[in-house]
């Protein structure tokens, strides 16, 4: 029978599979998707599909350098004492190796890792570790050089925040020691030109808005020219200078901005990453007690 890519598609959804797995689940039941579910039970996933739908919000960034290339992984868990597990670091530490030859997430959940594929190599580590884990993002960037940070480390290149920064030029240290600006002052974009103008327009309408209401309260107020001219630029310009890199105080000068640092060390920053742990995932309020004594009782 041809499989076809939406048999695939469905195989992977329902069972949280990866490509290469499922596709071969179905060629071995001749397409039967009953049958291919429970070809991957077999291979100890159903465990795993039974977790899925648990909030995965704890784990490890890893990070890895190859030459000009630096990438960051997301491994997400239940739980924080997975990080401390070893079968888990090993997982975390297997799949950003693996990153350095993926183009994105996307590539790493399919590609060929030590004979089974990434997205195979996480439902493995659920079924023998117990909890739902999840492969969440990747990022990577280039450069002449490219320095890594690992702040809250647990392990060699595993940590809950994960920091690559990428300079053109003949790098002296300065790279790392931006790094760890980078994990201290979480900057949302490199330059003013790298913000996403949907952030820029609401903080403009946030800022105008503000001076509006505040000049309307005050006893001296002033004329609107002087609002829109002066006072509004001036406020813009000081969030910009806060969360973009390069305009923002070093923290280990702060006499000096980040660009100005790099600039006196001869190389000029062109990319930088930062992953937290579960950044940007809800996570839900329960009863610990009770969620130990369901994963002690299975």
């Amino acid at each position: 029978m041809n499989i076809t890519a939406a048999m695939v598609k469905e195989l992977r959804d329902s069972t949280g599979a990866g490509m290469m797995d499922a596709k071969k689940a179905l060629t071995e039941v001749d397409g039967d998707m009953e049958a291919a579910v429970d070809w991957l039970r077999t291979k100890g996933l159903a465990k795993a599909a039974k977790k899925a739908d648990r909030v995965a919000a704890e784990g490890l960034v890893g990070v890895a350098v190859s030459g000009g290339r630096g990438v960051a992984v997301e491994v997400n868990s239940e739980t924080d004492f997975v990080a401390k597990n070893s079968d888990f670091q090993g997982l975390v530490r297997g799949l950003t190796t693996a990153a350095l030859n993926a183009a994105n997430v996307e590539a790493l959940r399919d590609m060929d890792i030590g004979g089974k594929t990434g997205s195979g190599a996480v439902l493995e580590a659920i079924a023998l570790i117990g909890e739902n884990i999840t492969l969440r993002r990747m990022a990577s960037v280039e450069g002449d050089t490219v320095a890594s940070y690992i702040h809250t480390a647990a392990g060699d290149g595993l940590g809950r925040i994960g920091v690559l920064v990428a300079v053109k030029g003949s790098d002296n240290g300065i790279a790392k020691q931006i790094a760890m600006h980078v994990a201290a002052t979480s900057p949302l974009a490199l330059s003013e030109a790298d913000l996403d103008p949907v952030v820029v327009e609401r903080e403009l309408a946030v800022q105008t808005a503000k001076a509006m209401e505040e000049n309307a309260a005050s006893t001296k107020p002033k004329p609107d020219a002087v609002i829109q001219n002066n006072i509004i630029p001036g406020r813009m310009k000081k969030y910009l200078s806060e969360v973009t890199l390069l305009n923002q105080q070093f923290v280990i000068n702060p006499d000096i901005t980040v660009g100005q640092a790099a600039k006196d060390a001869g190389v000029e920053v062109v990319a930088f990453v930062r992953l937290a742990v579960g950044e940007g995932i809800e996570k839900v309020a329960g009863d610990f007690a009770a969620e130990v004594a369901s994963m002690v009782n299975g």
